[in-house]
């Protein structure tokens, strides 16, 4: 957003930066602390949260700052009062921290980033998040409780479902009418898992399974589950259409997104809600499209003339996601312009299911996103709620009480789920206050 740099710059030249914490020390939390340390002025990383502590004093090692090591509550908000960067391993701790404007998430855990959000919350922070699977199993309960306190809760730019959303208001704010919001993949895979995407990983210095959730699937299904919840879209099909482009080869020459409008054109109707799809071995990758339509005659010769085609689609992209380079905009837009980038338009349209990924016996466990037994797959809520299906959200240490075969959505019926957890409170409650919609 062009008009946040100069925000930024009044905040910078009035010695008044806005102050964030972060949660999360990981692959894109390091990556986000370096952009705010090295290239936002008018923001302040003020404390890094961690259960390794070691790779939170890492986010500053990249600068040469040294933290201050606190345990309590207490000890952050006299670092934070001093304007001494601050690291801890207690997330809660931060998140109910005084002295912080924002809150970062950016875990990629369900249950533990429900307890630290739903602090931050609670105690007055707007929280920005990079946690598509957070936001995709109990997102509408989190922004409504954000309602309530009167803070903003969103998803961030720079990854895809946030670059979508842009886009999105983009193009309908041109006075096209957007009927679908699709994702560019290299790679569609249901039954990759951590093994095999265990050399890829460790070139990146990223977790298997986490790569593994991208390439099965799980990834974009929750991505896209956000972006239908925060326009009110549904997808055409479980699953999603997700046409193939690359033959099976990732390697092959990609094909120009506007040649994959076809596939989509059958199901698409301006007087509908929209959908939310994907493609894969289309270029520009990994970027985000939307495809729009309108009816004046006059609008669509400009269209054709300024390169679009003669419709009735027309395709609008964006060539890329910057991830950690652009998440501090949107913590100015929740601080300095109450301007969520995504969030939860109401009730959930869209949620993603687990699937068996193999054979599944009684007494399995279902360990992790990308993991060896489950893949995540969109599905529209109403489906969701008539076949009792089981949140993939959910899912992580549940085990099986019987067996399920292979390729066969997974019940609630089908699993014990662990006792006491955030989570499952969280959607429980929001299943009462939007189920009968």
């Amino acid at each position: 957003m062009i008009i946040v740099d100069n925000a930024l710059a009044r905040r910078e030249a009035e010695q008044d930066p806005i102050r964030v914490g972060l949660i999360g020390a990981g692959f894109q939390g390091s990556g986000i602390g370096l952009q705010i340390m090295t290239a936002t002025p008018g923001m302040r990383l003020c404390a890094v949260a961690n259960r390794n502590v070691d790779s939170a004093i890492g986010v500053y090692d990249q600068v040469d700052v040294r933290p201050v090591r606190c345990d309590t509550r207490k000890e952050l908000e006299a670092a934070i009062a001093v304007g001494r960067p601050a690291v801890t391993e207690d997330a809660i701790a931060l998140a109910t921290a005084g002295g912080l404007d924002a809150v970062i998430e950016v875990t990629g855990s369900v249950e533990f980033a429900a307890h630290a959000v739903l602090a931050a919350i609670e105690s007055g922070k707007h929280v920005i998040q990079m946690n598509a699977e957070l936001d995709g199993t109990i997102g509408p309960i989190l922004k409504v409780k954000a309602d309530q306190a009167g803070v903003i809760y969103s998803f961030s730019d720079g990854d895809q479902p946030g670059v979508q959303m842009n886009l999105y208001r983009f193009v309908k704010g041109l006075g096209v009418t957007p009927v679908l919001c699709g994702n560019i993949k290299g790679l569609h895979d249901p039954y990759r898992n951590p093994a095999t995407q265990e050399s890829f990983a460790k070139r990146w210095g990223q977790k298997p399974a986490m790569v593994a959730s991208f390439a099965d699937g799980t990834k974009i299904s929750f991505e896209q589950a956000i972006v239908a919840n925060g326009t009110g879209m549904k997808v055409a099909r479980r699953g999603m259409l997700g046409p193939d482009f690359s033959g099976g080869d990732p390697s092959a020459a990609q094909v120009p997104i506007e040649q994959t409008v076809s596939a989509f054109e059958p199901y698409l109707n301006s007087a509908g809600p929209g959908l939310v799809d994907y493609v894969v071995g289309a270029r520009p990758g990994p970027g985000v499209f939307v495809l729009g339509t309108l009816e004046h005659p006059r609008q669509q010769h400009y269209l054709e003339l300024y390169k679009l085609g003669k419709g009735p689609y027309y395709c609008f992209y964006t060539p890329y996601h910057l991830c950690h380079f652009e998440v501090p905009t949107s913590v100015a837009r929740a601080v300095l312009f109450q301007d969520p980038v995504l969030t939860p338009s109401g009730g959930p349209t869209v949620g993603v299911i687990a699937v068996a990924k193999k054979a599944l016996s009684a007494g399995e466990e279902i360990q992790e996103f990308g993991g060896f037994e489950v893949y995540g797959v969109a599905e529209n809520i109403e489906v969701i709620r008539h076949d009792n299906l089981l949140p993939v959200g959910l899912a992580l240490g549940c085990k099986l009480i019987r067996p399920v075969e292979k390729d066969t959505p997974l019940t609630l019926d089908d699993v014990i789920v662990p006792n006491g957890r955030l989570i499952d409170q969280l959607y429980a409650e929001q299943e009462r206050l939007f189920g009968c919609q």
